[in-house]
């Protein structure tokens, strides 16, 4: 007699949508075509090298780590948020005893390897060294920051991207009609806007995607009640027929915005606006715009990086406290996560809103960069050279400089320009005096003169 552990249907029911869509092979894994050509090439090495897959969710890491692993190497799944270095040594043995009795390797997949801090990731090092483990890292965060040197020099990084929404479509149609793994269902039995609604909510992930769509599913199975049937559009079906509708996929997401593509149009349209409405001083827009993209489920850390740049762009030296605000509310975000940082945002927002407003540091730094260009790498003057040996010394390195903290009020008039430059310096600084720009360029004209000015302002 079948049970729970023998009936095919039963654990297929009881398998998520997504595991069961899972890529068979390399050449099953959407969206990453130069990625599955270099992959493959690796298999067909004598051994795999160690790997780091770096990607945002939902974009197939874990399935390819699966498929390098294949017959020829034991598949071991970890997460760095739950295992430690005891598991890992215990592994370790177990894998040594694997390759020297049974000739087998030992693919040791870390998920969220970003997570090991330093002395976790050493110990990983030997074992990758010596071939006692093949190593793959997943990782949504760059390896470069993330990842020791020492352990990603040993490794190879491979980068994957998130999926584009016609290949989330035709993803979410396979696995609708899919008879062995998918819902087994007619296409005629979903709507197209929700599968394009879905696709684009996604924002690349597909395991998110296969999650809705299989919510979506049983949802549509489901009686439902009169209240669930109030607001519904002439022709919308919520009455559990099995049709799945945009009112099933909103209440799939619990009422989550869902027009918001974040790697589309609408994400840089919407970006865009809370940058004019800071840049407008105008905090009730700001607010808004600010709303609209964290209630539609953008990453708080894309925002408040983008505000950082409206510190310094917009802002700058008009009030200085603006960047230090902006870095502080990165560092509350890191610290808290949605949904406990949106106040903090939010007060971002108001705080750069209201904040006095110049361009200032945005212009002088475009001067800056234009005088480079313009000049090329001209010599360092050799009285502002450091002398650390005799030689520099005897060369004349740093003859002549007046240190100016010796003098009074800390200043003394020297000259810090390349020489073909010291006759007539360009003038790179642009300060509009507005704010505490004002005291500043006060400042310099009292140290340099005429040199540091501005244009009085209609």
């Amino acid at each position: 007699m079948d049970t729970l552990f023998t009936d095919p249907d039963e654990q297929r029911r009881l398998t998520p949508l997504a595991e069961r869509m899972r890529p068979h092979s390399l050449d099953e894994v959407l969206g990453q075509p130069e990625l599955v050509k270099t992959l493959k090439g690796l298999t067909q090495q004598a051994a795999l090298p160690s790997i780091i897959l770096w990607g945002p969710p939902g974009c197939g890491k874990t399935t390819i780590a699966r498929l390098l692993a294949g017959e020829r190497y034991e598949f071991l799944p970890f997460s760095a948020v739950t295992v430690g270095v005891k598991e890992v040594r215990e592994q370790v043995q177990l894998a040594l005893r694997r390759r020297q009795s049974e000739n087998r390797g030992t693919l040791l997949f870390l998920d969220e390897i970003h997570r090991f801090n330093k002395a976790q990731q050493d110990v990983l090092l030997p074992h990758v060294e010596a071939g006692t483990l093949v190593l793959v890292g997943a990782t949504t965060e760059n390896p470069s920051f993330e990842v020791n040197s020492a352990l990603l020099s040993r490794s190879r990084v491979l980068t994957l991207r998130g999926l584009e929404p016609d290949e989330l479509q035709d993803l979410l149609l396979r696995a609708m009609t899919d008879q062995a793994s998918g819902l087994g269902r007619s296409p005629a039995e979903i709507d197209d806007e929700v599968l394009d609604a879905i696709s684009q909510f996604a924002a690349g992930d597909a395991r998110f995607a296969l999650n809705t769509l299989e919510i979506c599913d049983n949802l549509s199975r489901s009686p439902r009640t009169a209240g669930q049937d109030e607001g519904q559009e002439q022709g919308e079906s919520a009455t559990g027929d099995g049709r799945i509708t945009m009112a099933i996929l909103q209440e799939a997401v619990a009422g989550r915005a869902l027009h918001y593509d974040k790697g589309g149009e609408e994400h840089y349209n919407i970006i865009s606006a809370l940058h004019k409405a800071v840049r407008g001083s105008d905090p009730d827009a700001a607010l808004y715009w600010t709303a609209r993209m964290l209630e539609s489920g953008e990453d708080p850390k894309y925002v408040v990086r983008r505000m950082i740049r409206m510190a310094s762009e917009d802002i700058g030296l008009a009030d200085p406290w603006a960047l230090v605000h902006a870095s502080a509310t990165r560092d509350a975000v890191e610290f808290l996560g949605m949904p406990e940082c949106n106040n903090a945002v939010a007060q971002l927002a108001i705080y750069l809103a209201c904040a006095p407003k110049s361009n200032g540091v945005y212009l002088s730094w475009k001067n800056a960069q234009q005088a480079v260009q313009e000049h090329g790498a001209l010599p360092v003057p050799l009285h502002i050279r450091n002398a650390p040996t005799k030689l520099m010394q005897e060369l004349d390195y740093g003859k002549g400089y007046k240190y100016a903290q010796e003098y009074k009020g800390g200043f003394v008039p020297d000259n810090y320009w390349p020489e073909r430059l010291a006759e007539d310096p360009p003038k790179l600084l642009q300060l509009k005096g507005r704010g505490m720009e004002k005291g500043l360029l006060e400042r310099l004209r009292h140290w340099w003169g005429e040199r540091f000015s501005v244009e009085d302002e209609q």
